[in-house]
């Protein structure tokens, strides 16, 4: 059986990941979001929960009926604000009075350039995002918020969202869908920003951390290999990108058609928004140029 294949755990059921530490997924499996959204309950007592999910209140009742006696949720964390991640929170909120923490709505974090790019039309694509997600409390990056038996350190992660954080537990590190050990995270501008992304794996690789625990899939146990393999698999992706723009000018559409030729129908346009996010990236750092503005329908030429 291949490794991937091997998670496969039941939705809707807390399962113990380590002392203090339960998982429950969500029933929305998808090809963005593998077998579901990872909810994570930490702490004994006050709890904190990381990542409410979906809006689906068969998942709220798991949530709720994973509490043991004595137990409360006390805080509620989202590492961003997309549609599988974040609409819960409100629900759940309601139910537990527990305040939702988070970096900011959903154009928090945003880079000028992608808010510009927004302004003139350019939409998301892929997962979907939470225009309603309204944080209680904003975390600022570094900050730390401590509960009867835990403590989180927030840690602004842009580029997969620009409202993106990563919270760290001791030497873990809850990674949202920055990381991900059963696929590379989707970039897709103007909520995604490659170069943002490339700068928070960095930001990560400064840490000797133990092991992360991802917004979907098993937990992360080589979590220093992985960002290695995203860093390196992202790096690879340019090179691709500028090879082809080297032998002739070409659109997103059409290098993604070259780049991703073994690639299912259905994940093209996610992958030609990846190679757009490359290629606005590429132009920020001067290496082509988009005629006659940049745009994701733009020709581009390598410099």
């Amino acid at each position: 059986m291949h490794d991937l294949e091997r998670f496969n755990p039941p939705t809707g059921v807390a399962e113990w990941l380590a002392p203090r530490l339960r998982r429950i997924v969500a029933n929305n499996p998808s090809p963005m979001t593998y077998r579901g959204t990872n909810t994570y309950l930490i702490g004994t007592g006050d709890l904190a929960l990381i990542d409410p999910g979906p809006d689906d209140p068969a998942h709220l009742a798991a949530i709720l009926a994973a509490l043991e006696a004595g137990e409360r949720i006390t805080h509620i964390f989202v590492t961003h604000s997309h549609i599988d991640h974040s609409p819960l929170a409100a629900a759940l909120s309601q139910a537990t009075g527990a305040p939702v923490l988070a970096f900011g709505d959903s154009l928090a974090g945003r880079s000028h350039l992608m808010t510009a790019l927004a302004a003139e039309g350019l939409s998301g694509g892929g997962e979907g995002v939470d225009p309603d997600f309204a944080p209680d409390i904003l975390l600022s990056d570094g900050q730390t918020v401590t509960g009867e038996s835990w403590a989180l350190t927030a840690l602004h992660t842009p580029g997969h969202f620009g409202n993106h954080l990563c919270f760290a537990w001791e030497d873990a590190l809850f990674c949202g869908d920055l990381v991900m050990g059963w696929a590379s995270s989707l970039v897709s501008p103007p909520d995604g920003d490659l170069t943002a992304f490339m700068a928070s794996c960095a930001k990560l690789q400064a840490h000797d951390w133990r092991i992360f625990h991802s917004g979907h899939g098993a937990p992360i146990t080589e979590p220093t290999a992985r960002l290695e393999w995203l860093i390196t698999h992202r790096k690879s992706r340019e090179s691709q990108i500028l090879a082809c723009l080297g032998r002739s000018p070409a659109t997103a559409t059409a290098l993604t058609a070259e780049i991703y030729a073994d690639t299912p129908k259905s994940l093209l346009p996610a992958a030609e928004r990846n190679v757009f996010a490359h290629l606005i990236d590429l132009t920020e750092r001067g290496l082509v140029v988009a005629k006659p503005q940049l745009s994701q329908g733009a020709i581009f030429t390598a410099l």
